[in-house]
């Protein structure tokens, strides 16, 4: 594969809302340092900022964000502010409200209702927005999510968000807040080597009803915060050399595969894995591939 003349057009489209957007994004939480958070070494700033403007060049139009994404001197709302604003008019922005984290980057006390506004308001400020396109609600752990999507709803009518989406969610979670408000997406952990039927659920609700499903650590896998996995399947390899591709490449492509309203938002701080995760747009599994790493999925199970 050429990755550096393969532009995020690829992947084909799909729309968050009336909003459309490739169906390979960017996700910003790795734009801070060499793992997510305060995990790794914080990230050379003008590295993250040509990261973000390679993106915008290869027509990525889908950025996942959210004010929790910082490091120890990096903020993701303030690099992707810094390198894009003013913003491209098909840009769209997607950002996550709930957590809480301090300043030293220790994990506070999760949002209540009442000070959603702030998580949004703050997302607002760091992006230099008068209104987010696409606001998740990230549950933590809350059995019903109807009272915080509820204070959502409302920013939603006073025109602080654009579209609603939820994140970290069970099948249930999302029957209960399409009865309060129209949800356009939902991000959960999903990945090929992390088989999960309630994620599988979520998937195949979100097909049948047009909502967007966004896998996130879907190149991570099992490393999660700390980045890419290397640890690959054999026939991850295999599926990789047939295409002369990279085992990352794959995982992607096959994420895509699972559906046509499925989004990917790989994130990197590396230019050349920038181009080598949008050039996955444009890797198409064969029926047999898919299958075969779908049984390896399940055998991980």
């Amino acid at each position: 594969m050429t990755s550096e003349t393969i532009t995020a057009d690829a992947a084909g489209t799909w729309k968050l809302g009336d909003l459309s957007v490739s169906r390979v994004g960017f996700g910003a939480m790795r734009l801070t340092g060499s793992a997510a958070f305060h995990h790794g070494t914080p990230s050379d700033r003008e590295r993250s900022i040509a990261v973000l403007r390679k993106a915008i060049d290869l027509g990525v139009d889908h950025i996942d964000t959210a004010a929790f994404y910082f490091s120890a001197t990096r903020s993701a709302n303030e690099l992707i502010n810094t390198a894009l604003a003013p913003y491209p008019e098909d840009l769209v922005i997607a950002t996550k409200v709930g957590p809480f984290r301090a300043y030293d980057g220790e994990w506070g006390t999760s949002a209540r209702p009442d000070q959603l506004r702030g998580h949004v308001e703050e997302n607002l400020r760091q992006l230099g927005l008068d209104h987010l396109d696409v606001v998740y609600l990230r549950r933590m752990r809350q059995d019903s999510i109807a009272e915080h999507f509820g204070a959502l709803a409302e920013l939603r009518e006073a025109g602080l968000i654009r579209h609603l989406g939820i994140s970290a969610v069970e099948p249930r979670h999302l029957a209960e807040a399409q009865a309060i408000a129209p949800v356009v997406s939902v991000q959960n952990r999903y990945a090929l080597d992390r088989p999960d039927p309630e994620a599988d659920e979520l998937l195949r609700l979100c097909g049948e009803q047009g909502i967007a499903f966004v896998p996130f650590y879907a190149v991570a896998g099992d490393a999660g915060e700390q980045g890419a996995t290397a640890a690959h399947d054999d026939e991850v390899h295999a599926v990789a050399r047939a295409h002369g591709a990279s085992p990352a490449q794959v995982r992607i492509a096959w994420t895509l595969h699972r559906g046509p309203h499925v989004l990917a938002i790989p994130g990197t701080g590396n230019p050349g894995h920038l181009s080598e995760n949008v050039a996955a747009g444009a890797l198409r599994l064969t029926d047999e591939e898919a299958a075969r790493l779908d049984a390896a999925r399940e055998h991980t199970g």
